[in-house]
């Protein structure tokens, strides 16, 4: 085991890392939460990341996403969390997908391949694809609920779907899985009612746009350094738990 890997391993333990170092995790979304999650999953030994993202690094991403830095700005931020992990560990074997998953696009993607996916994107149209595909497929998925105009990092909690309240896209989830006869799935999320952005009005002029249409966003949600940043870290711990059995010890 490198030695960059040694103080994680003193927890773990010599095999775990070794189920780690030879693990396949997919990640959908590498914005707010995705970003947290590819970073802690790439610091924890993962051998292998899939990154899916069609979005750029843009100037109002900065104040929440660990992969956007002036430096990064126009860069696809698939691109921008390959070279982070390459530097973390160069020994990481990273294959970046510059596309929007949604089911018109969903042959791209082998999820057969994979050990565990994570789905951190705010489509539900993708989100419920993504789960679909992994279930069908039997590969592990946790998905992450809303963290947009939310302030309390500390009310997330790791969840089945079907145990969810008051999230708005919980319910939306919950709707639409119970429809397809999804039995469970994982899911981080919060109770915490969403806050009305203030300045809804200045927020929309911002000049971010939406990737798939072209057009302004109307509805830009507010969002902080510290919330997506905990979902993100929260998602990896699980994924990193449920790949070694590390809680079951």
């Amino acid at each position: 085991m490198p030695e960059r890997f040694s103080r994680t391993q003193l927890l773990f333990g010599e095999e775990a890392m070794n189920i780690l170092a030879r693990s396949h995790v997919a990640v959908f979304g590498i914005g707010g939460v995705g970003g947290y999650t590819v970073e802690a999953l790439a610091r924890s030994g993962i051998g292998a990341l899939d990154l899916i993202d069609d979005d750029k690094v843009c100037i109002t991403n900065i104040n929440r996403q660990i992969i956007a830095l002036n430096s990064t700005i126009g860069m696809y931020k698939v691109d921008a969390a390959a070279h982070r992990i390459h530097e973390i560990n160069p020994d990481c074997k990273v294959k970046c997908h510059r596309m929007f998953y949604m089911p018109d696009t969903a042959d791209k993607i082998d999820f057969t391949q994979y050990d565990y996916v994570v789905d951190a994107i705010d489509t539900v149209t993708g989100k419920i694809e993504i789960i679909m595909q992994a279930q069908n497929n039997g590969v592990p998925v946790i998905s992450s609920m809303g963290a947009g105009n939310k302030l309390d990092p500390t009310a997330f909690e790791v969840s089945d779907i079907y145990k969810t309240s008051v999230c708005p896209l919980a319910k939306v989830m919950r709707y639409h899985l119970k429809r397809r006869n999804v039995k469970k799935l994982k899911v981080v999320y919060s109770k915490e009612q969403p806050i009305p952005p203030k300045g809804q009005a200045a927020a929309d002029g911002s000049g971010e746009t939406d990737m798939r249409t072209g057009s302004a966003r109307r509805a830009t949600p507010g969002s902080t350094a510290f919330v997506p940043s905990v979902v993100g870290l929260i998602i990896a711990g699980e994924v990193i738990k449920d790949l070694t059995s590390i809680n079951k010890r």
